[in-house]
């Protein structure tokens, strides 16, 4: 049996206030290496309080997840903040790349952060921007690049230190079609290919269809979504 990457047991998150709202309830998932899943719902379902949980940016009220068999219960906020440095990856909609910063020194941000204990860090970011097709960008400023680029840039910085988890969350919203179909192509391949997990939110069915398989978010819990 494969060891799971990521682990969601009995899930529970309610937001308190004038009228106590449950958003996630008896929630369960298991991903392990070279699983790519894309999750969608409506807005205001829960898509962007899984992932914060999921990345122990914020607590659940009930349930348990494990990544890579740690209790994100068992950290502190330190140990977590490691923990997201050591084995998490994240792109986002908003590009989030610095830009007074080159593509290669964006890239090779997270191991600087982390003070990565991977051999040769020049190495490994070069191979990520070849993997990426950006290797002959590497000198290049932000302001320089497209938006499909640009992305690609977010999805080598998130795949560079070798994570175990990669959380998308509308990676494509910014993008036109084209572009958007080449960046999901690229973030799915090079998921598989570092030999992590990924999951995908996103509104979009198109965007939904290239992962192995699409779950559908709902008041009522997570399901995989029927064709």
């Amino acid at each position: 049996m494969i060891d799971p990457v990521l682990q969601i047991r009995s899930l529970t998150k309610t937001f308190a206030g004038p009228r106590r709202r449950v958003v996630l309830e008896n929630l369960n998932l298991h991903l392990a290496v070279g699983d790519y899943i894309a999750v969608m719902g409506e807005s205001g379902v829960g898509k962007s309080t899984l992932l914060n949980l999921v990345a122990g940016l914020d607590r659940p009220d009930g349930g348990e997840i494990l990544i890579d068999g740690v209790s994100l219960a068992d950290l502190d906020d330190d140990a977590l903040t490691r923990l997201r440095g050591e084995r998490m990856g994240f792109v986002f909609q908003a590009f989030h790349i610095l830009p007074y910063l080159s593509v290669f020194q964006n890239v090779e941000l997270p191991l600087r952060l982390m003070r990565s204990k991977l051999d040769e860090p020049r190495a490994r970011t070069l191979r990520v921007l070849r993997a990426v097709g950006l290797e002959d960008r590497a000198v290049s400023m932000p302001r320089e690049l497209s938006g499909g680029e640009l992305q690609r840039v977010a999805i080598a910085r998130a795949l560079v230190h070798a994570p175990k988890l990669v959380l998308a969350d509308e990676p494509t919203g910014n993008l036109d079609p084209e572009s958007a179909t080449q960046v999901l192509a690229l973030l799915r391949d090079q998921v598989k290919a570092n030999h992590a997990a990924g999951i995908l939110v996103t509104h979009s069915y198109a965007a939904a269809q290239t992962a192995d398989q699409v779950y559908l978010l709902t008041a009522h819990g997570l399901r995989v979504r029927e064709n």
